[in-house]
């Protein structure tokens, strides 16, 4: 607890569920009592007018009735309240109340009470101006040097200056170059008002100028410079560059006045020509501030933040910090009970409170402790058991250990078997009919009361109805979601994984998530088509058990009735191209076949997820899948080169809009020079030109868009030829579930693709890092370190090459593994090694010329293979081009 707090000497809560503002404060003597003392008033947003003449309260007493004078609610939102002399043939002090439409001056009086209820006081409405423009604040002062009355200057929320005196309106001014209103004080000793534009600049105008200036008929600036009256002209400029809070005048004496700007970073002090005295840079966000004069030429400055904190500065110099229950929004100093510099504060929320500054003496002492003897044997025994526990930790790879099943909240996620009978897509970007959509249902029950959000992820292209939802959940009564996912994007998707994830904090604060993923059918984005013969992309898996019928492991896309589904089964993307599946009858092997490399990605990782459910369910533990043709580079080089292109022209395309962009707004400037001249001059075909560039942004910006949409059905594609990729690879080399993590995190880095970081730099240096570590030659290449910066190359040759050499290095028997212990590598290497990285020109012809050789060799062995395992019908069909 902090020894430094504002001393609370009288509070209260103002009102409920109301709302308060800077100008909704003010300490005065409003009922013009002999005793010299002030009162507290505050109007709020709901039009609440109250008025507090508080007396001191013992600690955690509450507000003594006779300490609210007079509430009164008015018909519209209360914007500011000000006390002054503002009614005519009397220098009495008058209530001024700003509305949005209306300015009303009234007069507070009070009378003794008869009775045991106290005084009496009353609210009587001196007089009134319906204001044609919304008003936004106000100031007040004796404008023009005039002596016991003051008069009101109003700021609409337009900029324009509305003058009263007092039952009279004077006269408007509209303020030149306005945008946006600021805060707006008036100095005395030069007759100026002094306001903050929305260009952050301080701008000081002359009564005598805005009275002799044109009348405000209209904004319009250039209505001002022609007709009778003078031109409305601003004193001086200060550019504070930043936006100000609140502004305020102070003048010590006849010949020394301060103007104090309160901005959002930083306290400034000017004198009244504008010249700076001092700056002090804030640590903290202001929320308000009242500079007042102490004596002589000193003036305090209070300044409270929101972190709930009141600074006294005298000048730069910080001499008192207190602690506040609440952020205030008003500040302000009064007289109250014959205290002098009693400090008032409100919020936002309505929370007055009174106080002073103090501090509080610690009463806290620390406890002596208790003098024992040193068990040396209790201390070994614990060193040793923390130190056998620190050297099972170290074992342990996780950071954070593995938590058991959680117990306060169960989430279960189940696919409805089938599709909808009324789909449920909506906004489809797919040619098809019919998008058919599937119904999720997730089931969340918990053993307490909790607030739960929960979201459902699925990979772009496909989409879900709805896919937030935050809810409250009693305990022990499970709660049922159903929503929809479709195919969205024209486009298959990279996966049909998705995920459920459920956040929560348990009743003693402590967060929580639960995660629970699941499968999308297959028949989500494909349907059942007859078979095709021709095909330019062929893989062949190999199994070791007898093969399966068709129909038995897709019974949702095969017709009973059809006797040559058994080893034929044809699969039609909704936004792709048809995928053949054939299965031998005489060898253990499945063909997959397409027109794309990328298409036979979902169709292949579903063959396999349905064979190892199929034997699972059998109870056979040995069943292996393997692939022995080649890897096909050539095809997945095409579709990258393909992304890397689209890539390109993305980065073409933000750099034509750009100078499109800068030649268009030069052209602007140009036309409203021409525009702005007194004298008509030729245009010069720059309107011409303007409607031409405008047309040209136009036209680059839908073709920007349409590259934009294309790049991502490109990245979509790559990741799944990537995904098939590291597939071949698995099961060619046969690779443990650890490995194969490794490469899905060097291909597979970005969930999405993006112009500041893309797939190919992100890729090109995790295969550089395999490269040198874990597939490197000898312990040498260990220490070496990749220090170039991630962006877009100038072409993908480099990428190609590192993928090959990481091709070649698995083929020679390179283990991949990310234990960085170099004795441990090194018995996973094999004897012969691998070659290192190729660097020189002379090498990358070498590895160009190596490498597909070994792939040859593959290709060779799986037709030796095909001939000798797939049915003649099915080799006659396969090698048609």
């Amino acid at each position: 607890m902090s020894l430094f707090k504002a001393r609370e000497w009288w509070s209260t809560a103002v009102g409920n569920n109301e709302e308060f503002d800077q100008g909704c404060l003010c300490v005065a003597n409003v009922d013009n009592s002999s005793n010299d003392q002030d009162k507290i008033i505050v109007g709020s947003y709901m039009g609440f007018l109250r008025i507090y003449n508080p007396h001191p309260i013992k600690p955690g007493d509450s507000m003594q009735p006779e300490d609210l004078l007079l509430e009164v609610q008015l018909r519209d939102p209360i914007l500011q309240v000000e006390v002054g002399k503002f009614v005519s043939g009397t220098e009495l002090l008058h209530l001024a109340v700003l509305h949005c439409k209306k300015l009303c001056v009234y007069a507070v009086s009070g009378s003794l009470g008869n009775i045991e209820h106290g005084n009496q006081f009353q609210l009587k409405r001196m007089y009134e101006h319906t204001l044609q423009r919304t008003a936004y604040n106000m100031t007040y002062g004796p404008f023009g040097g005039i002596k016991g009355r003051d008069l009101i200057c109003i700021q609409s929320v337009d900029g324009m200056l509305m003058l009263f005196e007092q039952e009279s309106y004077s006269f408007g001014r509209f303020l030149p170059g306005f945008l946006l209103p600021g805060p707006l004080t008036y100095s005395s000793r030069t007759d100026s008002f002094i306001t903050i534009s929305s260009c952050r600049q301080v701008e000081s105008y002359k009564y005598e100028v805005l009275a002799f200036a044109k009348d405000a008929e209209t904004q319009e600036t250039e209505q001002q410079k022609l007709g009778s009256g003078k031109r409305l002209v601003v004193d001086w400029v200060l550019n504070i560059g930043e936006q100000a809070l609140d502004i305020c005048v102070i003048s010590v004496n006849q010949l020394i006045s301060s103007v104090f700007v309160l901005g959002e970073r930083n306290f400034f002090c000017l004198k009244d020509n504008g010249q700076i005295r001092f700056i002090k840079k804030l640590d903290c966000s202001p929320s308000c501030f009242l500079p007042y004069a102490v004596s002589g030429t000193v003036v305090n400055t209070l300044i409270g933040n929101h972190n709930s904190i009141l600074h006294i500065y005298q000048d730069v110099c910080l001499k008192w910090a207190a602690q506040l229950p609440h952020i205030p929004v008003a500040v302000r100093v009064g007289k109250l009970l014959n205290l002098r510099g009693m400090i008032v504060t409100l919020s936002d929320s309505g929370h007055l409170q009174c106080s002073y500054l103090g501090t509080d003496p610690s009463l806290f002492q620390a406890p002596k402790v208790e003098a024992r003897d040193i068990n040396y044997e209790e201390y070994d025994a614990e060193m040793n058991k923390l130190q056998k526990i620190i050297r099972e930790a170290r074992k342990i790879k996780d950071i954070v250990p593995k938590s058991e099943k959680n117990e306060d909240l169960s989430l279960g996620v189940t696919i409805l078997s089938g599709l909808d009978s009324v789909s449920q897509a909506t906004d489809s970007e797919v040619t098809a009919e019919v998008v058919p959509s599937t119904s999720i249902k997730i089931r969340v029950e918990s053993r307490q009361l909790i607030l739960i959000k929960l979201s459902v992820h699925v990979q772009s292209p496909l989409a879900l109805t709805q896919d937030k939802f935050i809810f409250e959940l009693e305990p022990y009564a499970p709660k049922t979601l159903l929503l929809s996912a479709f195919l969205k994007g024209n486009c298959p998707p990279a996966d049909l994984e998705g995920s459920a994830l459920a956040s929560y904090s348990t009743p003693t604060g402590v967060p929580k998530v639960v995660q629970c993923k699941f499968r999308l059918p297959l028949q989500l984005v494909c349907f059942p088509a007859q078979p095709s013969k021709t095909a330019s992309q062929k893989l062949t898996i190999d199994t070791n058990k007898l093969p399966i019928s068709l129909v038995t492991l897709f019974p949702d896309f095969a017709d009973q009735t059809e006797e040559d589904q058994l080893n034929a089964l044809g699969f039609q993307l909704l936004a792709g191209s048809r995928v053949t599946l054939l299965a031998s009858k005489t060898s253990q092997r499945y063909r997959i076949q397409s027109d794309y490399l990328e298409d036979l990605w979902l169709i292949t990782k579903e063959l396999t997820l349905r064979l190892e459910e199929h034997f699972r369910k059998q109870n056979c533990k040995d069943f292996a899948c393997s692939f022995s043709g080649p890897i096909p580079l050539q095809e997945y080089f095409e579709i990258i080169d393909h992304h890397f292109e689209l890539r390109l022209n993305a980065a073409k395309y933000e750099q034509l809009l750009s100078e499109r962009a800068i030649q268009f707004r030069a052209i602007e400037r140009r036309l409203l020079a021409r525009f702005k001249d007194k004298t008509p001059a030729p245009l010069q075909h720059l309107d011409t030109l303007l409607e031409g560039t405008y047309r040209q942004v136009i036209a680059l910006a839908d073709a920007a868009e349409e590259n934009q949409t294309n790049m991502f059905q490109a990245f979509t594609k790559l990741k799944s030829a990537t995904q098939l990729v590291i597939l071949l690879i698995s099961l060619w080399q046969k690779l443990s579930a650890d490995q194969v993590a490794i490469l899905e995190a060097a291909f597979l880095p970005l969930t999405q693709d993006a112009q500041e970081l893309g797939w190919e730099e992100s890729v090109d240096a995790a295969v550089s890092h395999l490269l040198k570590t874990c597939l490197s030659k000898s312990s040498k290449d260990h220490a070496l370190t990749l220090s170039n910066q991630l962006c877009i190359p100038k072409d993908t040759n480099r990428l190609k090459k590192h993928i090959t050499v990481l091709y070649d290095r698995l083929a020679k028997g390179g283990h991949m593994s990310l234990n960085t212990d170099v004795d441990s590598q090194q018995t996973m290497i094999p004897q012969g090694g691998c070659a290192t990285i190729l660097e020189s020109d002379l090498e990358e012809r070498s590895a160009s010329q190596d490498s597909p050789a070994m792939f040859t060799n593959h290709r060779q062995l799986m037709k030796q293979k095909t001939k000798s395992g797939l049915p003649q019908y099915e080799l006659q069909e396969a090698e048609k081009p």
